[in-house]
């Protein structure tokens, strides 16, 4: 008869979850200064392409509201209703975000094709154009912070929200140059064109991080090199075993849940069979953090494929 044998998941993966909680909050205080900064910036001179940067960052703040209450409810521990834990909720905040992503690029739009009809050079731009600069500096600044984190505590949310400020600041850039060319050649039109440009890029940007949520979403296998490493963990640390087989994978935020069959000799006791288990689960859970484990034990008989245990 087969057997399972679980381990829970990695003890080090609350631990981070603290650090990441605190990062998705600073998130909204500094979303809020950026687009007071932007706001400034765009009733200083009137233009159509800093309105759209403001616009933009309208998204990051409700954007960084979203990431911080799907980060706290991802972290809430397995339940008689969720055995697998609530790490899915971090990639519904993803997806959000990029369908708000989008709608900002739609309102743009929307707004550079009005300044086409009647383009305006701004006024005060220098001041304009500082300010917004300034806003553009605390974005990358914050981007970095927030994309770093959250690939190393792997945290779809935190990634996501710190790509769509990257976006932010790559369209602050872009605008800034933009206006430079508009007031050096006079030409009003470069105003609304580069709002439409700043529209155009939003929307890719929103492509992918809905993309990516979605492939979450679907229980998405963990990346090629990390099933490598986990197959020859398996096989350096499965002596006594006849082989495994059925390796299967899915990714959910921070957590990685892996399951696998081992065949054991029918003469084993259940004690030697957890023996290799617990074996098993502690080099795994050493080398991929915030890893859930089901290892189902088999009698000989079986036919042992996919990884080959060298006794």
């Amino acid at each position: 008869m087969e057997a399972a044998h679980k381990a829970p998941i990695a003890k080090d993966a609350p631990r981070h979850s603290g650090l990441v909680q605190r990062l998705a909050f600073y998130s909204i205080p500094v979303a809020c200064l950026v687009l007071v900064l932007k706001l400034a910036a765009w009733w200083l001179t009137g233009s159509v392409a800093l309105f759209s940067d403001a616009i933009e960052t309208v998204v990051n703040v409700f954007a960084a509201v979203a990431a911080y209450g799907a980060i706290r409810y991802s972290r809430k521990p397995a339940d008689e209703d969720h055995h697998f834990g609530h790490y899915k909720a971090e990639y519904f905040s993803a997806v959000l975000e990029g369908v708000l992503i989008v709608l900002a690029a739609l309102l743009i739009a929307r707004a550079a094709l009005a300044g086409m009809a009647a383009p305006v050079l701004p006024h005060a731009p220098l001041a304009g154009l500082v300010v917004n600069a300034l806003g553009g500096v605390v974005n990358g600044v914050w981007a970095y912070v927030l994309i770093r984190s959250g690939r190393q505590h792997r945290s779809p949310a935190l990634v996501a929200d710190g790509r769509h400020i990257y976006t932010d600041v790559l369209t602050s850039i872009g605008v800034i140059v933009g206006l430079v060319l508009a007031l050096a050649t006079g030409w009003a039109i470069l105003d609304p064109l580069i709002a439409l440009l700043v529209a155009a890029n939003i929307v890719w940007e929103g492509w992918k991080v809905i993309s990516e949520s979605v492939n979450g979403l679907m229980d998405r296998a963990a990346a090629p090199e990390d099933i490598e490493r986990i197959k020859t963990i398996i096989s350096e640390n499965a002596a006594g075993s006849l082989g495994v087989h059925d390796l299967k994978t899915r990714v959910a935020g921070p957590a990685t849940f892996i399951d696998f069959h081992m065949v054991v000799p029918r003469s084993m006791s259940v004690a030697d069979a957890h023996a290799i288990c617990d074996r098993l689960e502690e080099a795994i859970m050493a080398h991929v953090p915030g890893a859930s484990i089901a290892i189902h034990v088999e009698p000989r008989g079986e036919e042992a494929h996919g990884i080959n245990v060298r006794l």
